[in-house]
């Protein structure tokens, strides 16, 4: 059971499926929300997770502190549905307020710290309020006619988060979610419409959800989250302006580099949301995606998600292993890169660093029977470069060919390159 599962809206992600009446929507989301009484992940071992990810050659967690329901997994003044309160019966383990937890552990690993907040609040009164039904993932009343109700809750949603920023250490990252949590004009609000009414397929004038000016003042919140903590990077995610210091592509790859800094949010394994039995992707699926986001000059964010229990899912570590084994190897094609045209040819890809140097990144399919004689790639570089593969000691030859390069790839090394997943010729 996730957030979007108590959103009225008429998406396949808002199905309803557990519980014990899930047609019955009041039903399912009071269900929903005394799931706080049972939470209790004992397995939750933070530390064991940084040490993964720092091995894996992660530099950053973003984790969930709170997601549209409204349950914060920290330790909050404002609020009472949150994972320390008495009646979760996590909250008398030592470890309860896990948002501390997982920033101090992955601290200590030399990650970034980041903290995910949702805008919109589905559990609070002055989001959702008791006097009206929710209709969909919006505010369930107008701001502009209830202005003291909608200040509180602008008030309440500065306060938590700048109370992540006072009480927490170090963040270096700002993620926020729910785009549709913004001051809109009415040239927006028409626009919107307009395409949500091309949108309807059905052409009888029912729209899933609808488009609301709901202004939480994020220029104010910014300016105040700065004070707080000086260089903070902030992601008002799907919300054009200045406070969209990246872009975040959920779950794709752009087909190009982007005019801007980007980062692809990617699922592991299930879903979002924990899964069980989920199919974690292959260490390869996991290690090409890598090498495709950074060679268009974006960050991988790969989501993986903790057991009701809090643990995270053997293969969950497994593929971490896998890619740090390769980044092992081949880290320097990936840290300090930056993107370089053509970015990809066939099945390479290309990095490059302000030296010069020049990272031609192979990707081996799975089931791949052999490789070529020679690497091809429409590159100029100087006469005098050196050719070499990342891990193995000796130079390899090359020429000229039309608008490229021809490097060689000696008989001898085919056979151990083709039993990985990718592999770096790096020219000097």
């Amino acid at each position: 059971m996730e957030s979007w599962s108590i959103c009225p809206e008429d998406y396949g992600w808002c199905e309803r499926k557990m519980g014990s009446n899930p047609s019955d929507y009041n039903t399912y989301r009071k269900e929903y929300e005394d799931l706080k009484k049972t939470f209790n992940p004992v397995k939750f071992n933070p530390d064991k997770w940084a040490k993964a990810a720092k091995n894996a050659g992660m530099k950053y967690v973003v984790f969930t502190t709170k997601h549209h329901d409204g349950f914060s997994m920290f330790d909050s003044k404002y609020t009472d549905y949150k994972i320390t309160d008495p009646e979760t019966p996590f909250s008398s383990n030592p470890k309860a307020n896990v948002t501390k937890e997982i920033f101090e552990a992955f601290r200590g690993e030399g990650l970034w710290a980041g903290a995910y907040f949702s805008k919109p609040d589905w559990h609070h009164e002055n989001y959702w309020s008791p006097n009206f039904p929710p209709f969909d993932r919006n505010v369930n009343y107008d701001p502009a006619l209830y202005p003291e109700k909608w200040e509180k809750y602008v008030q309440f949603t500065h306060n938590q988060i700048l109370e992540l920023l006072t009480d927490y250490g170090k963040v270096d990252i700002l993620w926020l979610d729910g785009g549709w949590v913004k001051k809109r004009d009415k040239e927006n609000i028409e626009q919107n419409y307009d395409e949500k009414f091309k949108e309807n397929l059905s052409g009888n004038g029912f729209l899933k959800h609808r488009v609301v000016s709901q202004d939480i003042r994020m220029d104010e919140l910014v300016e105040k989250a700065r004070e707080k903590q000086p260089g903070l990077i902030v992601v008002d995610r799907a919300v054009h302006g200045k406070n969209q210091n990246y872009l975040t592509p959920e779950n794709r790859i752009p087909e190009k580099p982007l005019p801007y800094p980007w980062e692809s949010c990617i699922i592991a394994g299930g879903g979002w949301s924990y899964s069980f039995d989920a199919n974690y992707m292959s260490g390869r699926e996991a290690i090409h995606t890598l090498v495709d986001i950074v060679a268009k000059g974006g960050n991988l964010l790969l989501n993986i998600a903790p057991s009701p229990e809090g643990e995270w899912d053997a293969g969950a570590y497994g593929l971490l292993e896998e890619i740090g084994d390769w980044m092992n190897i081949n880290d320097e094609a990936i840290y300090g890169t930056k993107s370089m045209a053509p970015y990809k040819s066939g099945n390479v890809c290309v990095t490059t660093k302000p030296d010069g140097s020049i990272y031609l990144i192979y990707l081996v399919e799975k089931g791949q029977k052999s490789l070529p004689s020679a690497i091809e790639f429409p590159v100029v570089i100087p006469k005098k470069a050196k050719a070499t593969i990342l891990g193995v000691k000796s130079s390899l030859q090359w020429k000229r060919k039309d608008e490229g390069i021809s490097i060689e790839l000696p008989l001898s090394l085919r056979s151990r390159l083709l039993g990985t997943s990718a592999f770096v010729i790096k020219i000097k």
